[in-house]
């Protein structure tokens, strides 16, 4: 008797060890990679450019020492290599150093969350295809619309220097985005459908891949991905709202995967009724901070989703420390911080006056 009862405490023994291990693992597997990766990113979210270094960057009276007061920054680097000082050489300097950013995560950042860092650059393939392709259609030098980010970079820059749109169709073969462009230059779409393709294929490629993950990474990435579309979403039913396009015109212009309802939104007559009709969605904290202005500028909405991402990322990192959370809100804090140094460098160039880049500046953020 003693025999069995010591038999079935051992086993008992060994199923609770065993359960206790497995879930030790899991925790390990869990947490422990985002260790190093995210005390590193938080020592590098310190180096931000804070509001007051942004003012003093505005006081620079040429381009040279703009770039001269950047030199204690990360940016100093790249910006090492700028020697003509022209607007063009400083914004792709300020690129590449973004590039290096994203470099980074793929280098410190755990094997399983590296490629979600690797289709977020594809953003910039979409948008350099968008921008090549329309610069074509209006005969406009193609070039000068190529921002030097993306995996596709070599071959966006083969279709900005390419002869004819059927060059371009080449280029593209075996990609996501042969298929749309074959579909514009047969005229089977206009070039507004086209680009509506391209971040359809793009941000179902980012759904699917934060579908797949699990746990935390699941819940983080999904919901990422769904205000992304929901901005997107947003932007072009209050642009078309302006324009005076009807619902049925507006559905084909809308990426799928969202978390907001458009019905109602697509059936108001105006721009102002959009507007109300947004306040009470969980976007409302959004039109409320910036009502009177978008009424003359609808583009401070769209600056001011982005705000919202950034804080709503933030919170989950705050949530979930130590997890991919961190490194996406300082990506997307990067992101923000070049697009407005690039701002900043056009209006050096144009000679304005540093209060006035201090305001347009500030409305960029």
């Amino acid at each position: 008797m003693m025999n069995v009862i010591e038999g079935i405490l051992n086993t008992t023994l060994g199923v609770v060890f065993t359960w206790v291990g497995w879930k030790t693992y899991r925790i390990l597997w869990k947490y422990t990679p985002y260790s190093y990766p995210n005390a590193r990113v938080r020592a590098m979210e310190a180096k931000l450019l804070t509001e007051q270094r942004f003012n003093e960057l505005a006081e620079s009276k040429t381009l040279q020492n703009f770039v001269a007061s950047l030199e204690d920054t990360d940016y100093k680097e790249t910006l090492s290599n700028v020697s003509s000082y022209s607007v063009e050489e400083i914004e792709r300097a300020l690129d590449a150093s973004l590039a290096k950013t994203y470099e980074l995560m793929f280098k410190i950042l755990p094997k399983r969350s590296r490629d979600f860092f690797r289709l977020m650059m594809e953003e910039w393939d979409v948008r350099n295809i968008a921008n090549v392709v329309k610069a074509k259609l209006a005969n406009e030098p193609a070039s000068d619309y190529v921002i030097e980010l993306g995996p596709m970079l070599p071959k966006v820059k083969a279709m900005a220097e390419a002869k004819t749109l059927e060059e371009i169709l080449v280029i593209l073969e075996g990609t996501p985005y042969e298929e749309p462009y074959q579909k514009l230059i047969m005229g089977n779409i206009d070039v507004r459908t086209f680009e509506t393709e391209l971040y359809r294929i793009y941000y179902g490629k980012l759904l699917n891949y934060a579908l797949s993950r699990k746990d935390d990474e699941r819940t983080i990435l999904t919901e990422f991905i769904k205000l992304r579309i929901d901005k997107l979403n947003v932007m072009t039913v209050l642009r078309a709202k302006m324009a005076g396009l009807s619902a049925e015109e507006i559905k084909p212009m809308l990426i799928e995967g969202g978390s907001l309802k458009l019905d109602s939104l697509l059936h108001v007559d105006s721009l102002d009724m959009a507007l109300a009709e947004l306040d009470s969605t969980r976007y409302g904290e959004i039109i409320r901070e910036v009502r009177e202005e978008a009424e003359k500028d609808i583009s401070v909405i769209e600056r001011s989703f982005e705000d919202y991402i950034i804080r709503k990322i933030s919170e989950m990192d705050r949530f979930y420390p130590l997890s991919i959370a961190a490194p996406l809100a300082y990506v997307l804090k990067k992101e923000r911080e070049v697009r407005k140094l690039r701002a900043m460098v056009k209006l050096i160039g144009d000679g304005l006056e540093p209060e006035v880049i201090k305001e347009f500046v500030g409305e960029v953020a």
